[in-house]
């Protein structure tokens, strides 16, 4: 049985820290391509991070280049995203997503940065 299961997420003040947390297992964790999405409430689900099967290569959307941070343990099957000055504007769902044969999607954890 897939499963990812993202943690970490929770309320912060603007310029505060969090690190979300992936946990993989069910399928080939190191034959993924993983990545982080967001959704803010009313609009699209957006990619915020993405990081090859080996790490070696890593893409970040324009608006949390600089502050947020990808990284990856094959041998525990889990992904992490470290997001630092946090902003109001990066308030949402977060989504793990593992892309394969076949694409997997966790189920979120809420991302709340507000005073």
């Amino acid at each position: 049985q897939v499963q990812l299961v993202e943690s970490g997420g929770g309320l912060v003040q603007p310029g505060g820290s969090l690190r979300l947390s992936c946990a993989a297992s069910g399928f080939t964790f190191s034959s993924s391509v993983m990545s982080w999405y967001r959704q803010a409430p009313g609009k699209e689900r957006e990619l915020v991070a993405s990081i090859s099967s080996t790490g070696g290569s890593i893409k970040y959307t324009d608006s949390v280049k600089g502050r947020f941070t990808i990284s990856r343990d094959n041998a525990k099957n889990t992904m992490s995203l470290q997001m630092n000055n946090l902003k109001p504007e990066d308030t949402a769902v977060y989504y793990c997503n593992a892309m394969g044969p076949i694409i997997y999607w966790g189920s979120g954890t809420l991302v709340t940065v507000s005073s």
